[in-house]
């Protein structure tokens, strides 16, 4: 009798087997899913870019110049000057749409009308990589505001620096396309970085967006690692 049964009990271990071996894949695809849905992960699409940095940004300091007396504030002394003409000049305090990167020969100080013109293009650079899959980063501001006593002081170091820019008045930043800031994930979740040559290629994006709205000027510097710009608005 019990030799008659030892087939069939070989044949239900045998199926027992197989339901676990089946589960258990399902356990792991199922606890794999879940993992890959909790990752935010980059899916870039439609990055096109612009065809020439130099060609596209091409406005020049004589013609952001112009714009800039015609927006900005007249030429301060130092500082202490910037920071006794409230009203007329915005202090900068990082934000959710850009960052400031240590100012070396410049401080801190747009109009009201430049800086709004810097928040577009810190959320129109973001809301670019939303859009295109990618994680969120947000835009370094390298130079703002240079007064008399700051060019003063470049040109000890560089006699090739214009001693009349449009960074004196108010309405000029540079944007690096280098350096970027990633943004952590609300939800503490791990994230894939992003090139920097695909950084720069939206960020140049937006800008050339901006720039074809009359935002802003701008002009490509290869040797900064920047793009000068200057509010239209």
């Amino acid at each position: 009798m019990i030799r008659k049964m030892v087939p069939w009990l070989c044949v239900l271990v045998l199926f027992g087997s197989l339901f676990t071996m089946c589960k258990g894949c399902k356990d792991k695809k199922k606890t794999r899913e879940i993992v890959n849905h909790s990752i935010k992960r980059n899916h870039p699409h439609n990055i096109k870019g612009v065809w020439s940095f130099r060609d596209v940004f091409d406005d020049e300091n004589t013609v952001q110049l112009q714009m800039a007396k015609y927006k900005g504030i007249k030429l301060i002394a130092n500082r202490a000057e910037a920071e006794r003409m409230k009203g007329k000049l915005c202090l900068l305090l990082e934000n959710k749409y850009w960052g400031i990167d240590r100012l070396k020969n410049s401080i801190p100080y747009l109009v009201p009308s430049a800086k709004q013109s810097l928040d577009s293009v810190g959320i129109t650079f973001m809301d670019s990589l939303h859009a295109k899959g990618l994680n969120t980063y947000r835009v370094v501001v390298t130079s703002v505001l240079r007064t008399e006593e700051d060019i003063h002081n470049l040109r000890k170091r560089n006699r090739n620096a214009i001693s009349n820019s449009a960074h004196s008045y108010g309405t000029t930043y540079d944007v690096s396309w280098k350096h970027f800031r990633l943004v952590g994930d609300p939800d503490h979740r791990p994230i894939e970085m992003v090139s920097q040559d695909t950084l720069k290629l939206v960020l140049s994006e937006a800008l050339r967006d901006l720039r074809k709205r009359r935002v802003v000027y701008v002009k490509y510097e290869r040797m900064q690692g920047c793009f000068h710009v200057t509010s239209r608005l």
